[in-house]
């Protein structure tokens, strides 16, 4: 996720980030950075379960995982 993409969704959310200062956009960055960690654990959660045996949703759920150490 861009710096774009956290400004766009903020607007989107109703703030206006343009008009913080620098360390503000700071903290919008590192609060989308944590509700994206959340929802690939989520997601990744939802995969380990369909993964009882192992195979392809075990591979989704490892790709959903290592895409926060990107």
């Amino acid at each position: 996720m861009t710096r774009d993409d956290i400004i766009k969704m903020a607007r989107e959310a109703g703030f206006n980030p343009v008009s913080y200062t620098g360390a503000n956009l700071e903290l919008f960055e590192r609060f989308a950075a944590l509700v994206a960690a959340r929802e690939r654990e989520a997601c990744a959660d939802v995969c380990v379960k369909l993964a009882a045996g192992g195979g392809f949703a075990a591979d989704c759920a490892e790709a959903i995982q290592s895409r926060g150490e990107q």
